[in-house]
């Protein structure tokens, strides 16, 4: 696999990971339960549905980061 196209693929994850996140927040935010005491089942998912996009989202930012240190590598060893 090509790096370009691992650089390529980690954004589009992390776009994907905070778009994502933003919609969980927005449904959070505008859920009508909050004044209640009990969390419905519906922002329960939201909020799993955030922790899994952070996740994701961190998972690409890694593997973006991963993809710039050989970039690095290979250019010191080429120079």
């Amino acid at each position: 696999m090509a790096i370009n196209s691992v650089t390529t693929s980690a954004i589009q994850g992390i776009q994907r990971g905070l778009q994502n996140i933003r919609r969980n927040a927005s449904d959070i935010a505008s859920a009508q339960n909050l004044r209640g005491t009990t969390p419905t089942k519906d922002l329960t998912r939201s909020l799993v549905e955030m922790h899994e996009n952070k996740l994701y989202t961190i998972a690409n930012t890694k593997t973006l980061k991963t993809a710039d240190q050989v970039i690095g590598t290979l250019l010191d060893t080429k120079a």
